[in-house]
């Protein structure tokens, strides 16, 4: 009976630790969308794309070694880099990292952590490769599964799977496409992809799938439209979910 409490009081204890941690690096998240190195169309965005709902969703913490697949312009990088920096963790960028990203971004205050690797894979030239670093606590995507080809997608999800620890997550966000309507980039509305297939595919490479939020579900998107069209741009219903390496 002893023994059975004390199982009972740690499993607790922990769960109130972990919970602690969430909170601590859910303020940092907020603190650093504050920061000045954010512009004003950058902010604009955040009520639509939750930025720290999704980095809670997906677990982040703030010690935690995490890979950024194609950054962009830098929108989520701006406040995961200075959240990690702050407490010992670090934020690595790969796929598609432009020389403007490397001068504009990495040298912002806050991203002192930061790196980049692979410089000569972009999303449109994805081969078999492996990441020139690994033991990844995280790996996120925002938007960008849907550029490759359903070969350079297996690709990347299989060099993901290589870089994560174990117990490691990778977490997507991307524009939904009805469920087994056929992928098409040549369609009208080519940058879509099928929520269900993508759990097929992360679960053919090793994955096991986790959660999915309805946090970016949009019911005036019909599905139908190119995600760049006027009045859809910025609106689209886009899937959220996390797969862990076992």
């Amino acid at each position: 009976m002893k023994k059975n409490l004390i199982c009972i009081l740690s499993v607790f204890f922990s769960s109130q630790l972990m919970a602690a941690d969430s909170a601590a690096t859910r303020n940092k998240i907020e603190q650093a969308l504050s920061s000045s190195i954010r512009d004003a169309a950058e902010t604009a965005r955040d009520a639509n794309r939750k930025p720290g709902e999704v980095l809670e969703f997906f677990g982040l913490e703030d010690s935690m070694k995490v890979l950024e697949i194609s950054p962009a312009t830098g929108y989520w990088s701006k406040f995961v880099g200075p959240t990690l920096c702050e407490n010992g963790g670090e934020l690595v960028f790969s796929v598609g990292v432009s020389d403007d990203f490397r001068n504009d971004v990495m040298s912002l205050d806050g991203l002192e952590c930061t790196s980049a690797i692979n410089n000569d894979i972009t999303l449109r030239n994805l081969p078999e490769f492996s990441f020139d670093d690994s033991q990844f606590d995280m790996v996120l995507t925002f938007w960008n599964l849907h550029n490759p080809s359903v070969e350079g997608r297996k690709n990347l999800n299989e060099a993901v799977f290589s870089a994560l620890k174990s117990g490691g997550i990778y977490g997507v966000v991307d524009h939904t496409r009805r469920h087994l309507e056929p992928t098409s980039r040549e369609a009208q509305n080519g940058r879509r992809l099928d929520p269900v297939l993508i759990i097929k595919e992360m679960i053919d490479v090793g994955f096991e799938f986790v959660d999915f939020s309805p946090m970016h579900y949009h019911p005036e998107d019909n599905l139908s439209q190119e995600v760049g069209t006027p009045g859809v741009r910025g609106n689209t219903d886009r899937f959220t979910m996390s797969f862990r390496k076992p």
